[in-house]
Parts: C-alpha cells; sequence; structure tokens
C-alpha cells in the first residue's frame, strides 16, 4: 500500500502535477516518515516550488538514513545552492560524485555552486568535467563560456559560447554573453550583431540590452546606446549600472534634456547604496567625493571584492632591487603611455627592477615599442585570467604592485582583488579612491587630495611634493603649426578652446562660454568632435542662448603630435567641471597655451589647479565659476595681459616641475621605498607625504596676481 502510494506520487511528480504528487507523498511519509524515497523526491518537490528550508529538511532526514545516496546529495547540493549556502552545496555535490562521478549534470552543478564563491578555475574545471562526460551538454558549455568572460579570458569565452551556440543557435543568454565578451575584445560590430540576435528572440532580455547599449557606445553610437539603457531601465528600474550609464551616454552626444533631474536621481541612487552607477562614470557627474566612495565601494563589493584566497599571503620578499610591476590596459598610442613613457625608463635600476603587465591592446605602434624597451621585463597579459596574474606577480615575488587603470575602461581591478603582492598602489588613471580595502595607497598631491580629505579615500593618501601626474619630457610635438584656415578657424578673431572629451561639458560650463562668446566679437569656441550628434545638439545649445552655431568650431581626431602644434593655434583653453582636462590640461600647457580653470570639490575637478601650480601658473585658478568666467573675459579682452601670460608659461616650460621627469621620478621613488620599507618591518600602511630628495634645485618664477 505505502509503495503503491509513493509510484503514484512519483508519476504524479514527473509528470508535472506537483500538487496531487505532494498531498500523497505526505500520506507516504504519514504512514513511513523513514521512507527514503518519499523523504527524498518529496524536498525536491519543495525545492521546485521555491520552499527551500522545507526541502533541505527533507532531504536531510532521508541522507540520515542513507548517507552515500548518490542523487539524493546532488539534490541536497541544489537545495543549498538555492538557499545561498554554496560552500555546503559544494560539499554535497563532492559526495555525490565520489559515489557516482560520471554524473555530467552533478558536475555542471558543482560548477555553478563553484562560481557563486568567485572560484573561477575551479568552475572551469568542473564545467569541463561535464563536457567530457557529454561534449554536447549545452548547459555546461555556455555556462563555462560565461565564467571565462567574467575571467577575462575573453577570446576563449566566445570559442565556448559559439561550440554552445551550435547546439542551441537561438540561446537568449549564450547570444547576449558572446556580444558582451566580443565588446570587451574591441569587437564592437560583431559584437552589436550577436547582441541584436538575442533581442529578436526576446527583446526584454534586459543583460542583452545592457550589452547592447554597451557595444553601441564603442561604435561611437551614444544616442542608440541612450535608447538601449532607457528601454532596459523600463524593464527593469533597478537593473545594476544602466541609470549611470544612461546619464553618461547622453552626455557623450551632449543632450542634456533632463540633465539636472537626471543627476539628483542618480546621486540619490548612489548615497543609498544602490548599483546606479559605475565608479568612473560618476566621477565625471558627481561633485561629491563622499558619493564618490559609497559607489566605489558599492561596485567594489559587487564586481572586484577581495578574493577569499589571497596569491600573497605575507612573505617578505628579500631583494637586492625593490620589484615594480606597473599594471595597465592603456600601454600603446593612447595619452596614459604618453604620459608614463619616460619614467619607466628613467627608474634608478641600482635600487629598482621594473615589470610592465600590459592588459591592453598592441597596436605594434612606435610607442608600443618603446614602452616594452622601457621596463626589465614586459608581459602580455591579456588571455591571462586574472587569477593567472596575479600568480605570475607572486612567482615572481613583486614588491610593490602599480594599478595604472583603477576603474577606467578594460580595468583589471580584480587582479588586485587577489592580493598579487605586499604593496598595492594607485596611480595616475583613476581620480577617486577605488573603494577597495585590497588597495594600500594612492598617489596624491596637495591640490588633488587636499588635508581633510583623506576620509574620502579607502587608501592611504601619499603626496608627491610637485604634483600626482607624471609627464614625458620628450613628447614630440609636429613641427609644422597648421594655418587657422586648415583647422577651419577665422584668420582673425580670438579662439577659445576646450579639447576635453565632449562629455565633459555641461549645461553650466557651456552657458558660461556662450556668454564670454556673446561679449567678445568675433570669437569662437573650438571644441574636439566625437560624433556627430555633438555638433547637432551644441549648435542647437548656441543658437537658443543667442550665438550663432557656426562660431562652434569641431576639430577632427588626428595623432597626438598633430593634436598638440595645432592648439598653438588657440588664444585661450577653457576648462570644465566637475571633471576638469587632466592630459589635456598638461598638453595644452607644454605647447604655450594658457588654461583657465576652476576648482572642484573632489579630485577630478582638482587636477588641472595642481597643474597650473607645478607650471608656476596659478594664477590661472579659480575658485568659483564667476571667478573662471571674469578672468576668462579679462584674458580675451585684454590681448597684453594674455600674451605676457603666454611669454611667462613659455618661460617656465623648461624649468618647471610639471615637465621634468627626473625630478618626478625621484619623487615616487622615494614613495615607493618608503611603502617597501614599511612592509619589510611588518608595519601597515600609513599615510605620508614625500619631501623633495637632494638635487639640482627647481626654481620658480614668482607669483603673478590677477584681479578680476
Amino acid at each position: 500500500m505505502i509503495d503503491e502510494t509513493f509510484q503514484q506520487a512519483f508519476a504524479h511528480h514527473r509528470a508535472g502535477r506537483l500538487p496531487e504528487a505532494d498531498a500523497l507523498y505526505r500520506q507516504v511519509l504519514a504512514l513511513a516518515p523513514d521512507h527514503f524515497d518519499a523523504l527524498h523526491f518529496h524536498g525536491v518537490l519543495l525545492h521546485q516550488g521555491g520552499r527551500h528550508q522545507e526541502a533541505l529538511g527533507l532531504i536531510e532526514r532521508a541522507l540520515a538514513l542513507d548517507p552515500e545516496q548518490s542523487a539524493a546529495n546532488a539534490n541536497l547540493g541544489l537545495v543549498l545552492h538555492a538557499l545561498s549556502r554554496h560552500a555546503e552545496a559544494i560539499a554535497s555535490y563532492d559526495r555525490a560524485l565520489a559515489v557516482g562521478p560520471d554524473s555530467a549534470g552533478t558536475w555542471t552543478n558543482r560548477g555553478h555552486a563553484v562560481r557563486a564563491l568567485r572560484r573561477y578555475d575551479e568552475a572551469v574545471a568542473s564545467f569541463e568535467r561535464a563536457i567530457a562526460l557529454d561534449p554536447a551538454y549545452f548547459e555546461a558549455l555556455s555556462t563555462r563560456g560565461l565564467v571565462l568572460f567574467e575571467m577575462r579570458l575573453l577570446d576563449a569565452a566566445v570559442a565556448c559560447l559559439d561550440q554552445a551556440l551550435a547546439l542551441r543557435p537561438g540561446d537568449v543568454a549564450s547570444l547576449s554573453n558572446r556580444g558582451g565578451a566580443l565588446a570587451e575584445l574591441q569587437r564592437p560590430a560583431e559584437a552589436l550583431a550577436s547582441l541584436n540576435l538575442a533581442l529578436t528572440h526576446d527583446p526584454a532580455c534586459t543583460i542583452a540590452l545592457f550589452n547592447r547599449g554597451m557595444a553601441l557606445r564603442d561604435l561611437k553610437r551614444p544616442d542608440e546606446a541612450a535608447a538601449s539603457f532607457s528601454r532596459l531601465l523600463e524593464i527593469d528600474p533597478a537593473f545594476p549600472w544602466a541609470r549611470g550609464y544612461l546619464l553618461n551616454s547622453k552626455l557623450q552626444c551632449c543632450d542634456w534634456a533632463g540633465y539636472d533631474e537626471a543627476l539628483a536621481r542618480l546621486e540619490a541612487a548612489v548615497r543609498s547604496g544602490s548599483r546606479a552607477d559605475a565608479p568612473y562614470l560618476f566621477l565625471m557627474a558627481s561633485q561629491s567625493p563622499a558619493a564618490q566612495l559609497e559607489c566605489a565601494k558599492t561596485w567594489v563589493a559587487d564586481a572586484c571584492p577581495a578574493a577569499a584566497e589571497p596569491v600573497w599571503r605575507g612573505a617578505r620578499y628579500r631583494h637586492d632591487r625593490i620589484r615594480i610591476a606597473y599594471l595597465s590596459a592603456d600601454l600603446y598610442e593612447h595619452a596614459m603611455a604618453y604620459l608614463t613613457a619616460e619614467l619607466f625608463e628613467l627608474h634608478d635600476r641600482s635600487r629598482f627592477e621594473v615589470t610592465g603587465v600590459s592588459l591592453g591592446p598592441d597596436d605594434r605602434s612606435a610607442l608600443r615599442k618603446r614602452i616594452e624597451r622601457g621596463f626589465d621585463r614586459f608581459i602580455d597579459g591579456r588571455a591571462l585570467s586574472d587569477r593567472e596574474v596575479a600568480q605570475k606577480l607572486a612567482d615572481l615575488e613583486i614588491d610593490i604592485a602599480v594599478d595604472m587603470n583603477g576603474f577606467t575602461q578594460r580595468n583589471r581591478a580584480a587582479i588586485f582583488a587577489q592580493r598579487c603582492a605586499p604593496v598595492q598602489v594607485a596611480f595616475l588613471g583613476y581620480p577617486g579612491t577605488m573603494g577597495a580595502e585590497y588597495m594600500d595607497y594612492i598617489i596624491a598631491d596637495r591640490h588633488v587630495i587636499p588635508s581633510g580629505d583623506e576620509k574620502y579615500y579607502s587608501e592611504k593618501v601619499v603626496r608627491l611634493p610637485d604634483t600626482y601626474q607624471v609627464n614625458d619630457r620628450t613628447h614630440p610635438v609636429a613641427t609644422r603649426t597648421p594655418l587657422r584656415s586648415e583647422a577651419g578657424l577665422p584668420e582673425k578673431g580670438f579662439v577659445f578652446c576646450c579639447f576635453n572629451n565632449n562629455f565633459k561639458v555641461t549645461p553650466q560650463m557651456f552657458a558660461i562660454w556662450m556668454r564670454l562668446l556673446a561679449k567678445i566679437e568675433g570669437s569662437v569656441l573650438w571644441l574636439l568632435q566625437d560624433n556627430a550628434l555633438v555638433v547637432r545638439n551644441l549648435r542647437a545649445e548656441a543658437e537658443a542662448r543667442g550665438v550663432a552655431g557656426e562660431r562652434i568650431v569641431f576639430a577632427g581626431r588626428v595623432s597626438s603630435p598633430d593634436h598638440l602644434a595645432r592648439q598653438r593655434l588657440a588664444d585661450l583653453f577653457l576648462d570644465t567641471l566637475p571633471y576638469n582636462a587632466h592630459t589635456t590640461a598638461s598638453d595644452a600647457l607644454r605647447v604655450g597655451l594658457p588654461l583657465v580653470t576652476c576648482v572642484g570639490p573632489a579630485f577630478p575637478g582638482k587636477v588641472a589647479g595642481g597643474l597650473l601650480t607645478a607650471c608656476g601658473m596659478p594664477e590661472l585658478v579659480t575658485h568659483s565659476l564667476a571667478d573662471y568666467e571674469a578672468l576668462a573675459l579679462r584674458l580675451a579682452m585684454e590681448p597684453g595681459l594674455l600674451k605676457g601670460l603666454r611669454s611667462k608659461l613659455e618661460a617656465n616650460r623648461a624649468t618647471c616641475a610639471l615637465f621634468d621627469t627626473d625630478r618626478y621620478r625621484r619623487h615616487i621613488e622615494a614613495a615607493y621605498t618608503r611603502m617597501h620599507a614599511r612592509t619589510q618591518q611588518g608595519l601597515p600602511p600609513e599615510q605620508f607625504d614625500v619631501e623633495s630628495p637632494a638635487g639640482p634645485s627647481h626654481r620658480r618664477p614668482p607669483r603673478g596676481d590677477i584681479r578680476c
């Protein structure tokens, strides 16, 4: 009678008639509380219905009767995984596999649980065991591809997802993940094709909409990207990071409709701890260093938390020279490489051994070749997982690992989450805190992180005496300066310019610029052109403010040497806020172009002021937008004053700290030496200021005085 009732229950269960099966399983257990199969399969049924805690109790009772039963252990693993008790789930799967090692399904489920603990190498191994048992096991192939994507093994991820899609060509998740991996590989057109195909099968697939937006951004189609993010937020208003990408995509085409309201909502969401914005994008929108710290912490907790098992576990290396590794995705024809190439070459090899780790493309340019030669050792880490890069640095006994990307595009912050070295330093590429406990120090100066602002940084602040930004004094500038007519500029008339990325331009800054154009007859504003939408939108905004749209002149992208040379045609560089000119500021100063800036409350808005001071031009630094506007107007109206500033800037460039790479090298080496010494003594990181080491003095011209 009991067995017959159980068989009826099991038949209903297999047929999907769950209420009937539930009632019959209960009848069996009322008569035979220790009926193994009824306990086991009633637990499975409850798990299928989302009643995981009740399911757990039943399956555990069954296993108390027969602990070695493989299927019950495997199903217990499923329940524990659903309850987010992943380590216990893995142990349960391992008990099942000890008895029945040939279950592809159990190996796959084990891979899911291990992935949840971010033990990605182990997850891949589990999926590979499943695939070895069943080469056509779609779920194992698809999820293995996803994990490879998460490990940043992008080529391998695409290959694996292609295998999965050969089995199920229309699988939306695989198409979406494949598109995401292709976008990360800088193959956005292929990515978009994959994502569009996913959306034909499921127009409401949120991850496909998000990845599609990212691919469209890479294709310089920000309006379409914004539409994709907007549609995504209609479906899921809380989708991680989408709100920030929507605002930034609109800024990329200077679409300011609803800007103030969108920014206020974004800041409120970030302050509440929501996954509303990526930290790098938030730096461009927010002026609150406290909110920027909150944004970074939220990102780290979700995307790259500290590894449970760090690679470096406290060993103290003993070397004749301090071993430094610089990690960057930008070691090619890129602004970051132009800034740093000479620093790598100048490091004192009697005291430092310097390794470069490239995490981005190899464009085979002359600059890339120079970068490679500038290191004692050069590693191309693109094909390595985060863990593999971290382990390689540990095997090399690197003393200080330097992150040059932070959370910028193609960052690999997860390498540092593995704790790849005794000392981990945030340097140059990311103007803000990473909010991560595993980053020990941030390189700064007294301008970008003034005294009292340390509370906004999870890292210990190390201030260099002149500037946090290194510059390569050998950076080439084209010998020929083009004619104004060749650049589309009027032969006569004052040329204001701003060569910052278009997304740094806010309605508030643009309104100031238009007032300047209105007051200076015959003047023009010279901007970079990132896309055709910028031209249309900014000229329309100018017309709405009573300024002819043709008075905004747009410059296309050219090589760095040619871009530097053409800046000589401009009269005055107008900076942006909340995100200043950084490399663009030092570029302008390098060619003798004066720049007016306004200091903001957070690191991104303080950079240009520090660079001007390091160049001996603090009189061009203002502390309110009213003063910024007044100073720019005065300089445009008084040619003699501006000429004097140009002469002063020209004289300063040869001696100022901003372009003295070797002086900077001594400062940062002093910082590295102190960091290393503390670690060797078993001391924790500490905040400190670097004093200028003994060496050639650099007399600065006296500070000027401009009153507005």
